[in-house]
């Protein structure tokens, strides 16, 4: 396996996976640099009855929850369920204020990441419908999307 490559075509995956677990960027490259150390390190685990990228996210979920549990040390939390509502702007969404600030930062953000964010969450189209759109690809619009995400939250994060 050319872990090099592995690398080179799967960390914005799965930085953006994890990235939509945890909601920190300086966390998530610190778990995502661990993915393909744990990776490397148990190659022989590989067994190819998944893609590597599926293998790498259960990977990345893994050491996901294992941080949350570290974070959190009470063991009765559902871990499965505070990493899917994990600081989640869709959920915040809900909220009118929360809406009232993400159109006001969405008001101002740079195309495309503004009306990818748009098409995704308000349109609730699929990333292969958006990409289509653009004229780039299913990747393109996952990536896209994942960066606006990344810049409201900055941006929510300085106001509050």
């Amino acid at each position: 396996m050319d872990f090099e490559k592995l690398y080179n075509v799967y960390y914005m995956q799965v930085y953006s996976y994890v990235m939509t677990l945890i909601w920190n960027a300086h966390l998530a490259e610190e778990i995502t640099q661990e993915v393909f150390f744990k990776a490397l390190k148990n190659n022989d685990s590989y067994q190819g009855k998944s893609s590597e990228l599926t293998w790498l996210c259960a990977i990345a979920k893994n050491a996901c929850m294992d941080y949350l549990r570290k974070k959190s040390k009470v063991s009765n939390i559902d871990l499965e369920e505070k990493l899917v509502d994990s600081h989640s702007i869709e959920l915040a969404i809900e909220d009118e204020n929360m809406t009232l600030m993400i159109h006001q930062i969405l008001h101002h953000m740079e195309e495309p990441y503004k009306e990818v964010f748009q098409l995704r969450i308000f349109g609730e189209l699929s990333f292969d419908k958006i990409g289509k759109i653009f004229g780039k690809t299913e990747n393109w619009a996952r990536v896209t999307y994942h960066r606006a995400r990344l810049k409201i939250q900055e941006k929510m994060e300085r106001k509050e």
